[in-house]
């Protein structure tokens, strides 16, 4: 199994604030390449794996991930957190936004979204 990249996720609180935070980075030279109103991409034009995602929650999870790792085999990624006995905070999902993903918390505690592209 290999990543592809690791995006942090930056909570915000609302609408406003994720214009702010979009401006904010925008100004450091990132560009927006997603955008699903609770979630933005916003990635770097000559490195575009270099990433940050601006969030005010999740579409369709309980919980917000602190970051995101896109790996090529998704249901590897799944199996072998499962046989590891880690604590899945978000089943393995098919999303209508073309992504197979499932959350899964970090021996820190930290939410982590696995996820590969369909």
């Amino acid at each position: 199994m290999a990543v592809r990249r690791v995006v942090p996720n930056v909570r915000v609180a609302d609408g406003r604030a994720m214009g702010e935070s979009r401006e904010f980075y925008e100004r450091l030279g990132l560009a927006e390449v997603m955008d699903h109103g609770w979630i933005a991409t916003l990635a770097a034009p000559d490195s575009p794996t270099a990433q940050l995602s601006l969030t005010t929650g999740d579409a369709t999870a309980p919980v917000v991930p602190d970051l995101s790792v896109e790996v090529d085999d998704v249901d590897a990624a799944y199996a072998a957190m499962r046989a590891a006995g880690a604590e899945i905070m978000h089943p393995l999902t098919d999303e209508e936004w073309g992504v197979r993903r499932f959350f899964v918390r970090d021996p820190n505690g930290q939410v982590v979204n696995v996820l590969g592209h369909r």
